[in-house]
């Protein structure tokens, strides 16, 4: 368990770091610890150190994580996988956060599912940032009519976009990239829409993320261990 703390305090120094490399403020940029495939008890170990936030990608695991760790009242749950629209019901009652949503039916399902006695459901649009046809995203030129017709729906939260790069070990290739996203979010402030959060970076391009004003980066892997499929 001191070995995975140290890991985890190494990746929130990683962090500091690169904030402070391009002039930010760590304070300003979220870590999600992407939890998917690990079980529940090594939530809860990272859980311990001081991490509230835990992104998942699959609805049925997700939920019976969140079974297991019932007696956690304030973990945060964010889905980070691509959601079929049989699954939004789930989603929408399980979640605190979905990031990945692309196509305005997949957002009024999760709207009319979600309980008005829950707090609305925080949503981020992805885009596709890396423009490869097998990536989910909406076209970056999409990406602020979608922001605007999630706006109007009651029970969601519009807060902003995630984007995922091209895997390539580029720096500048990764750069331009996220600047795409980056554009978008500045647009949408532009048009008084006041998103919040700008999803992107992981271990291998956090960097290049966080420079290009990442406010959440989705670490999972580095922070876990390797992933036994």
């Amino acid at each position: 368990m001191v070995q995975q703390q140290n890991v985890w305090q190494a990746l929130c120094s990683r962090i500091r770091q690169s904030a402070d490399n391009c002039g930010r403020n760590a304070d300003d940029i979220a870590l999600l610890a992407v939890s998917k495939q690990f079980p529940p008890e090594h939530i809860r170990r990272i859980y311990a150190f001081g991490q509230r936030r835990f992104g998942e990608n699959y609805v049925q695991e997700a939920r019976q994580k969140k079974n297991a760790l019932s007696d956690i009242r304030d973990i945060s749950w964010t889905l980070i996988g691509t959601l079929q629209k049989n699954k939004a019901r789930i989603a929408a009652e399980i979640f605190d956060m979905v990031e990945t949503i692309d196509d305005l039916t997949l957002a009024l399902r999760l709207s009319d599912a979600r309980s008005p006695e829950k707090a609305p459901l925080d949503i981020l649009i992805q885009v596709n940032i890396s423009e490869e046809r097998q990536k989910s995203g909406v076209p970056a030129q999409d990406a602020l009519a979608l922001a605007h017709a999630v706006c109007d729906l009651p029970r969601l939260r519009w807060r902003g976009f995630m984007g995922i790069s091209e895997n390539h070990d580029d720096p500048t290739r990764q750069y331009a990239q996220f600047m795409r996203l980056r554009e978008c979010f500045d647009r949408a402030v532009a048009e008084n829409l006041a998103p919040n959060v700008l999803s992107m970076g992981m271990s291998a391009d956090l960097d290049a993320a966080i420079r290009a004003g990442s406010t959440e980066v989705r670490i999972g892997s580095a922070l876990f261990g390797a992933r036994n499929y």
